[in-house]
């Protein structure tokens, strides 16, 4: 027998019973289901991971729907007790399901919801971030002043890597790759490498396209400055070998795990930065130890890990290492828009609404000044369910 977990009830008496595995921030999520007749439970049990029993006893005899985390492994067992409870809908606060099995969450019938769309940009400007620290060294400076070390100016303390002019490489330029390269790019006049299975025609035109009346490149030749140059690499290969700095946005995959790797970390150059927010196992973590202790000068910034929460060992100690705990989307209007997102996922599974028909494009639902479309934000099995596209 499952122990009981400790909840908070919002709208005790409402028709429909949806959980949240965790607090969520903001208050509009809570206020939709609300306004829609749900009941909704949110645990609050002191533990950063649930387990399977646990989300077993939140779920009990009676549960219309639950929004879940990335870290809890949702699965036959899971989904087989939410459908014995008579639900129908199951939302990632997360655009990534790795952690979903969608072909049980299919077979009992149970709608799975992500919520892309909204972690683009913000997602871009931490992989951004990270390389900026890392190029500066700002982390180590940071400890160093901290510590009480600096004594004076020298020529040589904390020297770092100057971005413009260098070559940023992307390796998978979807929206959030495609979205940091152009900060990148714009950013710090940065040319650029890509390597993708598909043609980034839009990210190509951004570099060589329109800007006001000139291309970019036109642009900053007008301006007495060196133009930006794109090319799309043949291999991936081909752009850890020419890049100063590459960022990892590709899915995770058979095809892709340990993509980096002891071979493709030789290839790079000794002061290249390499940058991941995307899933950690796309890194062999016990090769990027070695390689960051052969070489001082080469430099990482990662915000996921192989086996999160934990770090391989030595990584910890590596000053040339910045490290942060899984924060891309992490800022307040994303965080708040995902928790809506999922809520909506769910909500409209149990009121019976269409699909949306483009996941992407999620503006309309994350209007806080007007009631959301009556549809679910994105259902990633709904072709496999035969769930109806909205018409909107």
């Amino acid at each position: 027998m499952a122990q009981p977990v400790a909840i908070e009830v919002w709208n005790p008496n409402g028709k429909y019973r949806v959980i949240s595995t965790k607090p969520m921030p903001g208050t509009r999520w809570i206020n939709l289901l609300i306004e829609q007749d749900c009941r909704v439970e949110i645990c609050t049990q002191k533990k950063t991971i649930l387990s399977v029993e646990d989300i077993i006893a939140l779920i009990g005899d009676k549960c219309d729907g639950v929004i879940g985390q990335l870290t809890e492994d949702w699965g036959d067992t899971l989904f087989s007790a939410l459908s014995k409870a008579g639900g129908k809908a199951f939302s990632n606060m997360a655009v990534g399901y790795n952690n979903v099995d969608v072909n049980a969450a299919t077979k009992y019938g149970v709608a799975v919801g992500n919520t892309p769309g909204v972690l683009t940009e913000t997602t871009a400007e931490l992989a951004a971030s990270l390389s900026l620290a890392a190029a500066r060294r700002i982390v180590e400076a940071d400890e160093f002043m901290r510590a009480g070390l600096y004594d004076g100016w020298l020529p040589h303390l904390f020297v770092g890597n100057l971005l413009k002019g260098q070559t940023v490489g992307v390796i998978g330029a979807g929206r959030i790759g495609s979205a940091y390269a152009r900060m990148m790019v714009e950013g710090f006049k940065m040319n650029l490498i890509y390597y993708d299975l598909y043609q980034s025609t839009r990210l190509e035109k951004f570099v060589t396209g329109m800007y006001g009346s000139l291309s970019y490149g036109q642009f900053l030749k007008a301006s007495g400055e060196q133009p930006v140059t794109w090319k799309r690499a043949s291999s991936m290969e081909e752009v850890l070998r020419e890049a100063d700095v590459i960022s990892l946005h590709p899915i995770l995959d058979k095809t892709t795990y340990h993509l980096v790797n002891k071979d493709s970390l030789a290839v790079m150059k000794k002061e290249a930065i390499l940058v991941n927010c995307s899933r950690g196992p796309v890194i062999d973590e016990v090769a990027l130890v070695e390689h960051l202790k052969q070489n001082p000068m080469f430099r990482v910034g990662l915000d996921v890990f192989e086996d999160e929460p934990y770090m391989k060992p030595g990584l910890s100690e590596m000053k040339n290492a910045i490290v942060v705990p899984h924060i891309a989307s992490a800022s307040k209007w994303t965080r708040e828009g995902m928790a809506t997102l999922a809520a909506l996922n769910v909500l409209g599974k149990v009121k019976g609404y269409p699909v949306w028909s483009d996941p992407n494009r999620v503006d309309l639902f994350l209007d806080e000044n007007s009631p959301p479309p009556a549809a679910s934000p994105s259902i990633v099995n709904a072709k496999a369910l035969g769930l109806p596209v909205s018409k909107l």
